[in-house]
């Protein structure tokens, strides 16, 4: 029986080799959350177009059917809502975002696309959710299908984040051409792993403070087949759940060598394996047994939590149902647009105003100009605070400066397309207004946050010009809006009495024709200035 104040959820990874879903029971009160159905599909995804690197046809179509298989149980047991990301295939495919669109236009279901670093964050979260770290530092990997990420935390914030581009499907259909793979193949991938984990595997060590040994933590389908055939190897039986279970670096040792002496069909007889998990265990086995070595760690131990749980998890942080040992995650996004701010040595003082104004407008013109809520104020407030961050680079069209530092800056906390919003809006704090023909712009993929764009730069323009000479001339400003006439009075406070604010009233005037053309009505600015005390 669902409880009145229990919150059904939804979370789906679309992956490089497999799409998995959970459906949750959120228990606010606890606060905790119980998987009440599970889903896995094997769609290899990642199986690009060798000449192109687009996603092919077939594997598009794989994904789409099972996404609706996800979309139909979800809606059977009464989910509120779909949280979808995906991952390295899409990120890296030509035509990732298309297929993105796709998906969004014939399933009604949009799925966001998330860097590699935020996929690192989100994993870690899941993790936290399973195990108790006790402020013991921790080594969190997960072998997928097109990255192995790599994480080092205590149970508070990670200390270190990085997704390196080694999958095991990608490494099978790069770098394994024999059955059963040659000597030189293997030699030859065992060294490719090892050097492309060399550099992520240096920046984690060097976040670890002397004498600490950390444990390390597995997640993915790759580890938890190793383990699985561990156990019924070394038990004869296999736990439910794996939650917990161990094995060691001899142990893994000793699989490897057993797979690269097989093929695939006889690895694919091996209870418990399926023919799909055959094909790319070898390459799996080697990620984590080079990074095992790397790390001079002997014993892993399995997660069962992952992304998936990550992506509930932090859904549950941003909407207030987690306040415990998580409550530090809440402020991740926030606390990295400032970090970013600080990078490119943005005044901090008048993008603040910037954004207090920008807020303030957004808040008195809800239900009256638009319907936007807390999500898109949010990416409104970060546009605020960096839309200068482009005078790091040059002060000739800087707000183009903006947009691209902000896109390719890892924010965390936010999926790529609320990266590309964010710089969007930063992009058109002046000069063009929003058109199909500029590349960033075209780079939004989803209608809604073109509209997002497209009714919130105005909004930022005229924050921008309130704060003109920024010293904080102008000290409120308060909304009022006639439907009769359709005018939207601006009454501006002056800080100081004698100062009649003209270059913020010039600046109103000049950036006020796209709030103009966009909401269709007349914007009036009017000064008070306060009364000079005898």
């Amino acid at each position: 029986m669902i409880l009145e104040h229990d919150r059904i959820l939804t979370a789906i990874d679309v992956g490089t080799n497999s799409i998995h879903m959970v459906v949750v029971r959120i228990q606010p009160e606890l606060p905790a959350f119980t998987i009440i159905a599970s889903e896995k599909d094997t769609v290899r995804l990642g199986e690009r177009c060798q000449e192109t690197g687009h996603l092919t046809e077939s594997a598009m179509q794989r994904a789409m059917e099972a996404l609706k298989r996800c979309q139909d149980i979800s809606q059977s047991l009464g989910s509120e809502q779909i949280i979808a990301v995906a991952t390295s295939a899409v990120r890296e495919a030509p035509n990732g975002r298309e297929f993105l669109q796709r998906v969004e236009s014939e399933l009604g279901l949009w799925i966001n696309l998330i860097s590699g670093v935020e996929e690192a964050r989100r994993i870690y979260l899941g993790v936290l959710s399973g195990i108790e770290f006790n402020n013991k530092p921790h080594i969190v990997i997960d072998i997928g299908g097109g990255s192995t990420e790599l994480i080092l935390g205590d149970g508070h914030d990670p200390r270190s984040l990085s997704s390196t581009k080694i999958g095991a499907v990608r490494l099978t259909n790069e770098y394994v051409t024999s059955d059963p793979i040659s000597h030189k193949e293997f030699e030859a991938l065992q060294a490719y792993i090892r050097g492309m984990l060399e550099r992520p595997m240096e920046e984690l060590r060097s976040h670890l403070k002397p004498g600490e040994i950390p444990r390390l933590i597995g997640t993915s389908g790759t580890i938890e087949t190793l383990a699985m055939l561990h156990a019924r190897e070394q038990l004869g039986i296999v736990p439910t759940p794996l939650q917990g279970y161990s094995f060691t670096l001899t142990d893994l040792q000793e699989m490897t060598q057993r797979f690269r002496r097989m093929t695939i069909a006889e690895r694919s007889q091996i209870p418990g394996m399926n023919d799909r998990r055959a094909e790319i265990i070898l390459a799996g086995s080697l990620i984590l047994q080079q990074a095992m070595t790397l790390l001079n760690l002997e014993t892993i131990t399995i997660c069962q939590r992952s992304l998936r749980e990550g992506v509930i998890v932090d859904w549950m942080v941003t909407h207030g149902l987690i306040e415990d040992r998580l409550r530090y995650q809440s402020s991740i996004r926030q606390r990295s647009i400032l970090k970013t701010a600080q990078k490119y040595r943005v005044n901090l003082n008048h993008s603040e105003r910037v954004a207090e104004f920008a807020l303030s407008l957004f808040d008195q013109t809800q239900g009256v100009l638009h319907e936007w809520g807390d999500e898109e104020r949010e990416l409104l407030w970060a546009a605020a605070i960096l839309h200068n961050c482009g005078h790091f680079v040059s002060h000739s069209a800087h707000h183009k400066h903006s947009y691209y530092l902000i896109r390719y800056e890892e924010l965390l906390g936010y999926t790529e397309t609320e990266i590309e919003t964010i710089a969007n809006l930063a992009r058109y704090h002046r000069k063009n207004n929003p058109k199909k023909k500029h590349e960033s712009y075209r780079n939004l993929t989803s209608k809604r946050h073109r509209r997002v764009v497209d009714q919130l730069s105005p909004l930022l323009r005229l924050a921008v010009a309130l704060d003109r000479r920024q010293i904080g001339a102008i000290q409120t400003v308060t909304c009022e809006f006639s439907p009769t006439t359709r005018d939207l009075r601006l009454h501006l406070q002056a800080a100081k009495p004698a100062d009649d604010c003209a270059l913020e009233l010039w600046s109103l005037e000049t950036k006020k024709s796209s709030f103009e053309s966009e909401f269709g009505l007349k914007l009036l600015p009017v000064l008070k200035t306060k009364m000079a005390i005898s």
